[in-house]
């Protein structure tokens, strides 16, 4: 069963939503991500499979920005299997929207066509994207 936590605020976010994330671990899931913006609007997203704690050691890996706004999500996967292409958030091509979502998309392969026909690349598998 899939998660979400968000946060906007004046403290350092990355923190605050990976522990989030780590209390809803207990629900169950396959991979886990977390989208950042900082104060310049810049955005950085961070995914992998496996644990919360997997993603905990890439973010201090990545030594992310300063950011006060995060999306992340704990996924477990119904379109397209477990990968870190396939873990939310998704973003678009230039990484000013974040998207996560619970939930199945059911017409998704119709909505995904349309776009490819107007040129949009897809990265992943999902419903999502």
């Amino acid at each position: 069963m899939c998660g979400i936590v968000g946060y906007i605020g004046k403290r350092q976010a990355a923190g605050i939503v990976l522990d989030g994330l780590t209390a809803l671990e207990y629900r169950g899931y396959d991979s886990a991500g977390i989208a950042l913006l900082d104060q310049n609007e810049h955005g950085d997203i961070i995914k992998e499979v496996g644990r919360v704690e997997n993603l905990r050691k890439r973010a201090v890996e990545a030594d992310l920005p300063d950011a006060t706004i995060a999306i992340g999500h704990t996924r477990w996967a119904t379109h397209g299997g477990p990968s870190v292409a396939n873990a939310h958030p998704h973003t678009n091509t230039d990484q000013t929207i974040f998207v996560v979502h619970n939930g199945i998309i059911e017409n998704y392969t119709d909505l995904k066509t349309s776009l490819q026909n107007h040129g949009y690349v897809f990265t992943s598998e999902t419903d999502t994207e």
